[in-house]
């Protein structure tokens, strides 16, 4: 997609970035993949303004790059705000994110909000903070685009997040489910943007650590053992190694999902399926697609 461009002109994102081939092409891909996510998920109204959330880690930095390349590109025609929200999480280095955006000249709101205090508080010991701390996150990152004018919380989950999401729906929630590429939140007046989705987390940290961004650990969750989602991305590693490309396989299944060959009879009329009667003129094989 970007195969003609010219690698000397870069977005200021990208100074510095290693000159090798493997370089050039993770950053290639990277783009190439953003953008089929955009385009095949509908997530772009010209003259929109984006909410793109950045926590310091490397995906998150990995968002914030590619979507500053294609805007500079003219293929992302959206306004973007970068936005931190800074917990107040103990040793939380709260100058790196500043002086980064500042010093590549990146539109950027810095937002300090105690959540941390909240969700140590509240939640007892040897629970896990992740659904209450996401919660809260969620709700400051809606009040933050609603005052600075932005359509679309924009976030960096990537194709492994979004994987190991269906699993621990699957083994832990009962439900077939995953964070999905786009989505409209409950007052219906901002969509949920994850431009990262066809994006591998091994190209967003071979990426980051190739460009020596600064990176912010978590250090709420992050200090927490026996996660679920760290239980399933354990699994999801094995799989992997024994098979390799079984991660890809796994996520092109969720986008080719067949709801008659599936339980949810809210999802397909299981009543109205009936074998064909030849004498009456009736044929029901579209009910019935081929296994």
């Amino acid at each position: 997609m970007l195969d003609n461009s010219d690698d000397t002109e870069i977005h200021p994102l990208f100074a510095g970035a290693p000159s090798s081939t493997e370089f050039r092409k993770l950053r290639k891909r990277l783009i190439r993949e953003t953008r089929s996510a955009i385009e095949d998920y509908g997530m772009v109204r010209p003259g929109d303004r984006w909410l793109v959330c950045l926590s310091g880690g490397k995906d998150s930095y990995t968002l914030l790059a590619v979507l500053h390349e294609l805007k500079w590109r003219g293929l992302l025609p959206v306004d973007l705000l970068a936005c931190n929200l800074d917990q107040g999480q103990p040793g939380f280095p709260a100058t790196v994110l500043p002086e980064f955006l500042s010093k590549r000249g990146v539109e950027h709101r810095i937002e300090y909000q105690d959540t941390y205090s909240i969700v140590t508080a509240k939640v007892p010991q040897g629970r896990t903070y992740c659904a209450l701390c996401s919660r809260l996150r969620r709700g400051n990152l809606y009040r933050i685009a609603r005052e600075e004018g932005c359509s679309a919380v924009v976030l960096g989950h990537h194709r492994d997040d979004i994987l190991e999401t269906f699993f621990m729906n699957l083994f832990h929630g009962g439900r077939l489910a995953t964070m999905p590429p786009k989505l409209l939140n409950e007052d219906g007046d901002l969509t949920v943007l994850r431009p990262l989705a066809y994006v591998a987390e091994a190209d967003c940290e071979r990426f980051a650590n190739a460009m020596r961004y600064p990176i912010i650990p978590c250090d709420l969750c992050g200090s927490q053992e026996g996660l679920q989602r760290v239980q399933v991305k354990k699994m999801l590693d094995e799989w992997e190694t024994r098979s390799p490309g079984r991660r890809q396989v796994m996520f092109r299944a969720l986008m080719n999902v067949r709801p008659s060959h599936m339980l949810d009879p809210k999802l397909f009329d299981f009543f109205a399926l009936s074998p064909s009667d030849p004498e009456n003129g009736t044929d029901n094989r579209h009910h019935n697609p081929t296994l």
